[in-house]
């Protein structure tokens, strides 16, 4: 987070003042002219925070924003179909298929799961032309739709990955590009998220474990709010807080597998999600590029692994009940990021029966 001596904002939720902590935002139209000053922008971003907002409000960036409202469409009646439908194929695997509610840990730790089902959709067989999704959504319109949609999140992130290759002057070979070709195999992945309200889930199920992604980027839609962050511990930052959605904008994050690939120069983004109001409905989209099946590097634990390797042994660690999760090196959930003293500074109670005031 970039040092600022203005007070930080802060927002009621459960019965206390939380902070909203600032993003920097970057302007996808001169990202994509590779303009120096946000080349810099967005290089400052990574080295320090490990996430920022990414402003689409432009002629090249509106297509993304349309297609994002036209899934949302998609999205709302594939979720609201019989569980038997949706759940056809179940989870195929670990990047591909339908998760119900109650598969992973929750947002508190120990006793809660996570309270959201998920479609993940593979862009490697989207891109082949045979995707195996549900039959709810596998007609000719929502299949374009969805082919749409990942066209364009890959063309984004490719974006964002030129220009940190250019501001940390690398060059043919060693580039971040060429580790995620579209016609290497990778577990890059669509997936679409829907938060069900308390009062369905229960007390247990709530919001999204403590971790940081997988990926290379992250490029992430809502309009709603619930994403918590946790700024690298030299910022400062000793809690949780709430990031702001910001019209038009996207949040982005720095995975695991860029952070490692840069040597550990980079961030990685700890974040998580709660239930804002619990009595909402709340929907994600999030597009994971990820690196090559076969590419090789660091982790945080010092050994040399495939990308593969990473993402199946932390996919198993997110899906592992909490006792085995606590045994797991932190390395693992939260990728090597060191933090400095507890999420929230009081427990947090998981059930929070009346909806939050909305900020002004």
């Amino acid at each position: 987070m970039a040092p600022t001596t203005e007070p930080v904002k802060t927002v009621e939720w459960q019965g206390r003042q939380v902070p909203v902590w600032p993003m920097r935002t970057i302007k996808y139209d001169l990202l994509l002219s590779q303009d120096p000053e946000e080349v810099e922008k967005v290089l400052q971003a990574c080295l320090q925070d490990g996430y920022f907002q990414l402003d689409l409000d432009s002629i090249d960036g509106r297509r993304m924003l349309e297609d994002r409202e036209q899934l949302l469409k998609l999205m709302n009646r594939f979720f609201d179909a019989p569980l038997e439908a949706k759940n056809e194929y179940g989870l195929i695997d670990s990047h591909l298929g339908y998760e119900p509610v109650g598969n992973r840990t929750g947002a508190f730790g120990a006793g809660s799961k996570d309270g959201y089902e998920m479609l993940k959709v593979s862009r490697d067989e989207i891109q082949q032309g045979s995707p195996r999704v549900p039959s709810p959504i596998k007609n000719s319109g929502d299949l374009h739709q969805l082919e749409q949609v990942i066209g364009s999140c890959n063309t984004i992130t490719k974006v964002i990955l030129a220009a940190l290759s250019t501001g940390l002057n690398l060059a043919g070979k060693d580039r971040f590009e060429n580790s995620h070709r579209n016609d290497r195999p990778s577990a890059t992945t669509l997936s679409m998220m829907h938060y069900l309200p308390a009062e369905i889930t229960g007390q247990h199920k709530v919001g999204h474990q403590k971790h940081t992604d997988i990926s290379s980027l992250t490029l992430l839609f809502s309009d709603q709010w619930g994403l918590q962050v946790r700024p690298p511990g030299e910022c400062g930052a000793l809690e949780m807080g709430f990031v702001e959605p910001q019209k038009n904008c996207a949040f982005v994050h720095v995975g695991d597998s860029l952070r490692f690939a840069s040597g550990m120069k980079f961030q990685s983004c700890i974040h998580r999600v709660v239930p804002f109001d619990p009595t909402e409905h709340r929907y994600s989209i999030a597009y994971f590029l990820r690196a090559e099946d076969d590419t090789m590097f660091m982790d945080s634990e010092g050994r040399y692994v495939t990308a593969k390797d990473w993402h199946d042994q932390k996919f198993k660690a997110f899906t592992d009940p909490w006792f085995y999760q606590a045994q797991a090196p932190k390395t693992m959930i939260l990728g090597g990021m060191v933090e400095a003293g507890a999420d929230d500074p009081e427990p947090v109670t998981a059930y929070a029966p009346l909806p939050v005031q909305m900020p002004a």
